[in-house]
């Protein structure tokens, strides 16, 4: 099925953004990337030993998609909670630099900062590449007084935003109950590890990867595209959604939409999207928090499932081509479609 759109149109989606509101509720991480150049190896034990270089901080997570939609020219009203600790103190200040409004996120002394630490590793003039990651991730269930605020915040934002996206990473700050008490124009969601227990939430679109998809089936896709038509369309109706994207790496990503049956849970035939720019990505570290930030804001300013899948896809290839978490800029995404116009 064809799955080309008019790029005019998508220029003037893209020159909506500034318009739209979106809350982003969900789980915000830390994302630290501490860099070294390569000394030696240990007399103490087979590791390397690195001369720190560098320590960054970035949004991540939800505050990942909550930077990229502010970086498009949105408003953005972020929801969730951060440890009473430096983490949550380097995140907030890291939102509060690009005038993000930070009153839905609430802090609380029992659970610490979900805070990812990335080590980097290279020699005088080589590339840095990842050698170790270690998470630092909250246990147990966030207080009844926090979740309770999370919820009169989500609920207010919901009914006044253009969008809602829920990011859940697990760490329960989002979960299904949750969403079911969001009252929202559109509602996209990015689970890691239960998507499909967000049936009956109202759910309008859904992101996720191939990987998510087939966890949730515990099956394999194995590369083929009957096997992915089959799940995505076997997800698209138990979630109850309007349209499934599943990204797919160097493959591009696969759009599910419900067709004219839609009552009945049929689906339109999925149509494929080819990777924009590069398959040998420089860093794919939260690829996923834009595709979905462009996504939601597109569908927010009136796009098509299509044009919306279309505008995630060269989002998430410009941002892979950048290192660290990083996120992609209105100006970016317009020149993107310049010059696909001066191609044609």
């Amino acid at each position: 099925m064809d799955a080309t759109v008019d790029l005019a149109r998508l220029h003037e989606i893209v020159a909506a953004f500034a318009r739209q509101t979106i809350c982003v509720v969900g789980d915000m991480v830390l994302d630290e990337f501490v860099s070294g150049e390569i000394s030696r190896v240990s007399r103490e034990a087979p590791v390397l030993i690195l001369r720190h270089r560098r320590t960054e901080a970035y949004p991540g997570g939800a505050a990942n998609a909550a930077s990229n939609v502010a970086d498009l020219g949105a408003r953005v009203i972020p929801i969730g909670a951060v440890g009473e600790d430096e983490g949550g103190e380097k995140l907030l200040n890291l939102f509060r630099r690009r005038d993000i409004d930070v009153s839905g996120i609430f802090r609380t002394g029992e659970r610490p900062t979900t805070t990812k630490t990335r080590y980097l590793a290279g020699w005088t003039h080589t590339t840095e590449q990842q050698v170790l990651r270690v998470d630092r991730e909250p246990r147990g269930k966030l207080a009844p007084k926090i979740e309770q605020a999370i919820e009169r915040k989500a609920r207010v934002a919901a009914s006044r935003a253009d969008a809602v996206l829920i990011s859940d990473y697990g760490m329960g700050v989002a979960p299904p109950e949750l969403a079911r008490k969001l009252k929202a124009k559109v509602l996209t969601l990015d689970s890691r590890y239960r998507l499909l227990e967000f049936r009956g939430a109202g759910i309008t679109a859904a992101t996720p990867n191939e990987s998510e998809v087939e966890t949730a089936y515990h099956t394999q896709v194995g590369g083929a595209l009957e096997n992915l038509r089959e799940l995505g369309t076997r997800a698209l109706r138990e979630l109850g959604a309007e349209a499934l994207v599943v990204t797919r790496g160097k493959d591009g990503l696969s759009l599910f939409e419900r067709g004219a049956g839609s009552a009945r849970g049929v689906a339109r035939p999925p149509r494929q999207i080819p990777i924009y720019g590069s398959d040998t990505p420089v860093d794919v570290t939260g690829a996923g928090d834009t595709v979905i930030a462009v996504f939601t804001l597109a569908l927010a300013a009136g796009a098509s499932y299509l044009e919306a899948a279309h505008l995630a896809n060269y989002a998430g290839g410009l941002v892979v081509m950048k290192r660290c978490t990083a996120t992609v800029t209105r100006g970016e995404l317009e020149g993107v479609l310049a010059r696909e116009a001066g191609r044609a």
